[in-house]
């Protein structure tokens, strides 16, 4: 097995988010997922044309002391397998963005690539899948591959991660997985999700960790209105009251 097909298996060795990183860009675990992002990058859409693409596994983004960690699906074919940044360049990016901006977790209310300047205060954006699935659906085998970048992220975020923002049900499943794996105690049975749902979960070593349920910020939410801007900041602002962030 190459090292880039067991860079999962060595995720908890590594020393630190930057290692964690690297483990992440080079992966090759999934062959689907490998194919499918390369044949997306190859294609492109039209608008992105004259880009280069990304096309590998996507890293979380945000500062390594993060009390809010926003966990999200997985890497967008046109979005983050483009830019290479979490929610980055395109519309599900846009909403949630803005409203971290809006809340001030964010320094500016756009994202349109790796480069643009924007920064993030006191939240880290993740997701249980690091590579752009076919359809926006990884298999339950792509996310069990995956897990352990996201349960070694939660680990090196330990001395001050306090809150998870859990964007949509696939999100909310599998990092309950993920916790549970590591030892954490869920509650049985396992917390449904639901937009406002929040659940407390603790590890054995006594750290403490809020799960806010928060609808996805996906183009279907957002243009039916099933989730508004108004929805999401207030998500995000209970999240910053959670995280002692909130000034």
């Amino acid at each position: 097995m190459g090292l880039s097909a067991s860079a999962p298996a060595r995720a908890a060795d590594a020393p630190g988010l930057a290692a964690l990183e690297r483990l992440i860009v080079s992966c090759a675990a999934c062959p689907r997922l490998v194919a499918w992002r390369e044949e997306v990058a190859r294609v492109k859409r039209a608008a992105f044309a004259d880009q280069t693409y990304w096309a590998r596994g996507v890293p979380g983004f945000g500062p390594a002391d993060a009390s809010i960690l926003v966990v999200g699906l997985a890497p967008a074919a046109h979005g983050a397998n483009r830019t290479g940044r979490m929610f980055t360049g395109d519309r599900s990016g846009d909403v949630l963005f803005a409203a971290l901006h809006a809340v001030g977790l964010a320094s500016q209310a756009r994202a349109v690539s790796a480069d643009d300047g924007l920064t993030l205060s006191g939240v880290r954006i993740s997701s249980p899948v690091r590579c752009a699935p076919p359809q926006n659906k990884p298999t339950p085998a792509e996310r069990r591959t995956c897990a352990p970048y996201l349960s070694r992220e939660i680990d090196l975020l330990a001395p001050t991660l306090r809150v998870a923002v859990v964007l949509g049900a696939f999100g909310w499943q599998a990092l309950l997985a993920v916790l549970v794996e590591a030892g954490w105690e869920v509650p049985r049975p396992r917390p449904k999700f639901g937009h406002g749902v929040t659940v407390a979960v603790t590890h054995p070593d006594g750290r403490r960790l809020t799960l806010l349920g928060c609808f996805h910020v996906s183009q279907h939410n957002t243009f039916t209105g099933r989730l508004t801007p108004a929805m999401l900041e207030a998500v995000l602002q209970t999240a910053k009251e959670i995280g002692g962030t909130d000034e």
